[in-house]
């Protein structure tokens, strides 16, 4: 493999790494969160209306952030009946198949997702709630999250030519 390929899928899986320990991080602002709001709610009379929010967009960047990292360390679901008791060669025909399929529906959500965030700007887009708050910074998150998909998903198609090769890119 030339060394710009391996150094591409280095870089993109180093990057992958550092953006999924941020979104495993944010299991910690979620809980706490949580727990601030149970605690102004039950023990000083308090509620604070965007607690449970905040949570839900939390939690939202942690799936959105994860994705890549999920990929990178083949932590996907996938259905083994006919791929676990195949050759890394065949297998690897079988990643390259999945992970054409897998690029056209990132770039097609990319490119609703990039619609979604440009509707978003023009309309200054609010949630409907007490907080209203902007629904921009997570739909930009979106955007960005899906672009690191799609980075990581050539590095993969990138691992399994290598396989096909006979070569290997750790």
């Amino acid at each position: 493999m030339p060394r710009a390929l391996i150094a591409y899928v280095r870089l993109v899986d180093r990057i992958s790494d550092y953006v999924g320990y941020v979104a495993a991080s944010l299991i910690f602002l979620m809980a706490g969160t949580l727990i601030f709001d149970a605690f102004t709610r039950n023990a000083i009379n308090m509620p604070v209306h965007w607690a449970i929010e905040l949570t839900q967009f939390t939690l939202a960047a942690y799936y959105f952030l994860g994705g890549p990292i999920t990929l990178k360390n083949d932590d996907h679901v996938r259905m083994d009946l006919f791929y676990s008791d195949r050759s890394p060669r065949t297998r690897a025909w079988i990643d390259l198949v999945t992970s054409a399929c897998l690029i056209f529906y990132l770039v097609a959500m990319m490119i609703g997702a990039v619609s979604s965030l440009n509707y978003a700007i023009a309309t200054d887009e609010r949630r409907f709630s007490i907080w209203n708050p902007s629904v921009i910074p997570i739909k930009s998150l979106m955007v960005a999250a899906l672009g690191l998909m799609l980075l990581q998903a050539l590095s993969l198609v990138i691992k399994h030519i290598a396989t096909l090769r006979g070569e290997e890119i750790a």
